[in-house]
């Protein structure tokens, strides 16, 4: 059964060629504003790695990755990226950034275990950036700056759209709300998680939701992540309500990522300490690689965002059910 949604009284304010000229504005904005707060550098990026590498991100560790032999080389497997949550932090390190410095990419990556709705695609695009920080900075204050900034550079795209298109109006709220994970469990015990993020996005417009990955009070966790990039003590979403669906709508994840001692607790707790053995793994307890705060921003999130879009297939092209296309079509809703 399909879970597309389509408001009753939706109708795309731009057509397929206006909303890919839309699409640019979105995103060449946007990145000059998120490059000029976090003073973030472009690199090129991969698109696949060597499972050996330990490199890919496991995400919560259920999901399967695309992955495909070489042939020149024997056959050799490699695998589609999920995130490159931990190439980053290696790359900052091999390309002699200084603490302070960042870097950014465009991310392309397949989930093909994702279940597609009106927000999810198994085609996933972002920006994926990290930063150079110190030991010193590992803490609550410097993730809520870097939250902040991220958070600005949102509201003043949104402003620029407004102002180039009359149909879009301002609805990000002046401040992002910060709450951890046990305070939003605290506030609605008999709720689920997405029902937690739904309530309190409602209530405050735009939230950061901190701590995720271990288990709660409750003994269920938040959300899934990888024991082995963030610290589930000091990272966290940047979730808005969004008012075109009625739903909680996550643009962004980050962290500040595991040291040594993070790495070894999380890895024990998850159950598969033997990571350590894998070259990336091995490198953050050697202390060989910077201690880095990153994260990913969706590009069609965004842009379904900004362009208030109904259904992220309006702004991105993938693969989607045929009873999703064809119940899109019949409410005048073109899929990509």
């Amino acid at each position: 059964m399909s879970k597309m949604y389509i408001p009753e009284d939706y109708v795309p304010a731009l057509n397929l060629k206006e909303t890919q000229i839309a699409i640019k504005e979105v995103k060449d904005f946007f990145q000059r504003q998120i490059t000029a707060e976090l003073n973030l550098h472009r690199v090129s990026a991969p698109l696949f790695v060597t499972p050996e590498s330990g490199l890919n991100d496991n995400l919560n560790g259920v999901e399967r990755p695309v992955a495909f032999g070489i042939k020149e080389q024997d056959d050799r497997e490699v695998e589609v990226v999920h995130s490159l949550a931990k190439w980053k932090r290696m790359a900052l390190g091999r390309y002699g950034f200084s603490v302070g410095e960042g870097l950014y990419t465009d991310m392309n990556a397949i989930r093909r275990d994702e279940d597609t709705d009106n927000i999810h695609s198994i085609y996933v695009d972002q920006w994926d950036w990290e930063k150079i920080i110190t030991k010193d900075q590992r803490n609550v204050q410097t993730l809520q700056s870097v939250v902040k900034s991220v958070y600005d550079a949102l509201r003043v795209t949104e402003k620029y759209m407004a102002n180039k298109y009359d149909y879009i109006e301002c609805i990000l709220p002046e401040q992002i709300f910060f709450i951890t994970s046990q305070e939003l469990e605290d506030m609605y015990p008999d709720n689920t998680p997405k029902e937690r993020e739904y309530k309190i996005c409602k209530l405050h417009g735009a939230v950061f939701i901190s701590q995720i990955g271990g288990k709660l009070a409750s003994g269920e966790k938040h959300d899934g992540r990888a024991p082995d990039y963030d610290d589930w003590s000091l990272n966290g979403d940047i979730l808005v309500y969004y008012p075109m669906t009625d739903i909680a709508l996550e643009l962004s994840s980050m962290g500040i990522r595991v040291d040594e001692d993070s790495l070894v607790s999380q890895l024990e707790l998850a159950g598969c300490k033997e990571r350590l053995e894998l070259p990336f793994q091995k490198a953050v307890y050697e202390k060989k690689l910077p201690y880095t705060i990153g994260g990913g921003i969706g590009q069609s999130r965004i842009c379904m965002f900004f362009l208030r879009k109904a259904h992220i297939g309006e702004v991105q092209v993938s693969v989607w059910p045929q009873e999703d296309i064809d119940y899109a079509k019949s409410r005048g809703v073109i899929i990509l």
